[in-house]
């Protein structure tokens, strides 16, 4: 990783200079996510943390409140962020790129005060070009969000439950109090 650098979280104006890498679409086409990634770094609570090639953004991670059409965001939560995308560009993967977003991002002693959550499906998980099987990409995403403490946690989501590859994981800060994290086990099993 000798010629990439990791930064963030980066404003809006930065954020703007910096061309995006073709090839990171997994989520959408190339220029709307970069669009998107804009839209999130002018959220008082978003946070995005990018990985470059010289001035080419070639990954990414994102921190923000959920979309207030999640099911995540019907607690309210003010101390609940969802870990919205991660994603490498591909010629740049198998470099631990993803794995340096994720320590930059958890560095700030402020994110103990947070329950972070993510949510991985497996029709965003780029299968052709990893040749990995479901399975395999499922346990590799979760070696890499183990890293910084993530851990599985259950859920009645219907999207998650909708396969058995999709999973919650979810990273509850040392200073989070425990009526936060009483609430947020209520929001994992809404459903119910």
């Amino acid at each position: 990783m000798s010629h990439i650098n990791v930064a963030g979280p980066i404003n809006n104006q930065t954020l703007e200079k910096y061309k995006f890498h073709e090839t990171m679409k997994s989520f959408r086409p190339s220029d709307r996510q970069h669009q998107a990634l804009l839209k999130i770094s002018k959220l008082p609570e978003g946070r995005v943390f990018v990985a470059l090639n010289k001035q080419q953004i070639i990954g990414y991670l994102t921190l923000s409140h959920s979309d207030p059409i999640e099911s995540w965001s019907k607690g309210n939560m003010s101390d609940l962020l969802e870990l919205g995308v991660i994603e490498v560009a591909i010629p740049y993967r198998k470099q631990n790129v993803a794995k340096h977003l994720l320590k930059l991002a958890f560095l700030d002693t402020n994110i103990e005060n947070y329950i972070v959550f993510t949510t991985l499906y497996h029709w965003h998980w780029d299968l052709k070009n990893t040749n990995l099987t479901i399975w395999q990409y499922r346990n590799m995403m979760e070696k890499l969000f183990r890293t910084v403490g993530f851990k599985v946690y259950p859920t009645n989501d219907p999207e998650i439950t909708s396969h058995p590859a999709n999973t919650l994981m979810v990273r509850v800060g040392k200073n989070v109090p425990k009526a936060s994290v009483n609430k947020f086990d209520s929001l994992r099993f809404q459903n119910s």
